[in-house]
């Protein structure tokens, strides 16, 4: 892990923007000294859609967390979502041709170039490549083959891909703030570091992503990732689904999910009534709440229908026993777990993002996940990302000049590994 230097991170999702800035002692450990969260403008299911609101909202929260910090953001590492992102598995293989046949860091790191080599079309790149275990002359299951003889390596990576056009389009966001972007990274993997243990990787778990647009997917099979995906429904689906049914504005039916919903309507009571404001009326209108937490509990079972699709078709639905973990801003409300585990048909939780310290109290709860995991992210992989290089090359400054600071990005996968593999 990284030491002795500052790290942010950029989480802009479709509901809200997230700056964090970390400064990472001298102990590993990761202290928030900044965060800037405001509405998100410019930005539809995890993909820009009007630059100029956008980059206003980003900057918005950049300036946010710069003034708590007392730090100038330079670079970051940014969440990246949408529909676009598409993942697979790929086998990379090469022949050990020294000597001794003792396989080094420089033959893993063409082994896994050689994994990369597939078939992108023109209009999408590669975001990831991430070993899954190296096969040794036959023989499966290795984490770290340094030093190991044989005559020839496999790999098996996870391999991330997205538009070309929704990355660079959010990546100019960040660079018209005049900041560098340090690294672009999948947002269910970011909050995988955040919430998941390392017990429940190895025993198979999955992690859903439950955002404002969308709901990030990644699968852990013996503590490696080995599917990850994004669907295109989120928590403004419920929200726009009581705008239409109660018919009330959109603020409204936001504000009575957040406060009076609930997963499962059958354990409302009928004599319980709420009041809202809807369309055409001045005056305000009394509904029974089992209404609103029936169309909630209609659109989440819809979603976990999805997900248990997504789930099957990764092929790992056999090897999950640890189960699902929920996070994001809509695994908050109230009863989701147990209809998650009720359709799905395993242990559900809800994952809360842990092994921080500083400002947390004001960012301790699931919808900050993503945020949380990509300072985690940057901390332990820092220069080695197993990601593109976008050359960062300081992630924050002192605003008198006088703050940490950080080397550039080797861009090696040898090196990354010594951090990555046990």
């Amino acid at each position: 892990m990284a030491r002795g230097k500052t790290i942010v991170a950029i989480d802009a999702g479709t509901t809200k923007i997230c700056t964090l800035i970390a400064e990472i002692g001298k102990e590993e450990n990761i202290h928030i000294i900044g965060v800037g969260v405001c509405p998100s403008r410019g930005l539809r299911k995890g993909v820009v859609v009007n630059i100029e609101e956008a980059v206003e909202s980003i900057g918005t929260s950049i300036e946010k967390a710069e003034r708590v910090s007392g730090y100038k953001v330079v670079s970051g590492y940014v969440g990246i979502g949408g529909s676009h992102v598409a993942a697979l598995n790929n086998r990379g293989v090469i022949a050990i041709s020294h000597s001794d046949r003792a396989i080094t860091h420089e033959d893993i790191d063409r082994a896994v170039e050689s994994a990369r080599v597939i078939n992108v079309p023109s209009n999408r790149e590669i975001i990831h490549s991430i070993p899954r275990q190296f096969i040794v002359d036959g023989q499966e299951g290795i984490k770290n083959p340094v030093g190991m003889v044989g005559f020839r390596l496999d790999v098996e990576a996870h391999i991330v891909t997205g538009a070309t056009t929704g990355i660079q389009n959010l990546v100019k966001c960040v660079h018209r703030l005049g900041v560098e972007v340090d690294d672009v990274v999948l947002e269910p993997l970011a909050s995988s570091e955040a919430v998941l243990t390392e017990e429940e990787k190895e025993m198979g778990v999955v992690l859903a992503d439950i955002g404002g647009g969308t709901t990030g997917v990644a699968v852990f099979v013996e503590g490696a990732i080995a599917h990850s995906s994004i669907l295109p429904v989120g928590g403004n689906h419920i929200t726009n689904d009581i705008a239409v049914g109660l018919r009330t504005p959109f603020a409204m039916a936001e504000e009575i999910k957040i406060k009076r919903g609930h997963a499962l309507s059958s354990l409302i009571d009928p004599s319980e009534v709420i009041e809202i404001t809807t369309f055409g009326r001045n005056q305000r209108e009394k509904i029974s709440r089992a209404q609103l937490c029936q169309i909630v509990e209609a659109r989440l079972q819809e979603t976990f229908a999805l997900l248990q699709s997504e789930i099957k078709k990764s092929g790992y639905d056999t090897l999950l026993p640890a189960g699902v973990v929920l996070t994001g801003g809509t695994s908050e409300m109230a009863g989701i777990a147990d209809l998650a585990s009720e359709i799905l048909q395993v242990p559900v939780r809800i994952g809360y993002p842990y092994g921080i310290q500083g400002l947390v109290d004001s960012i301790g709860g699931p919808s900050y996940s993503t945020g949380i995991g990509l300072l985690l992210w940057g901390a332990m992989f820092g220069e080695h990302s197993p990601t593109r290089a976008f050359g960062g090359k300081v992630a924050a400054k002192k605003s008198n000049g006088t703050g940490p600071d950080s080397s550039g990005m080797y861009g090696r996968v040898r090196e990354w590994l010594k951090t990555f593999l046990p």
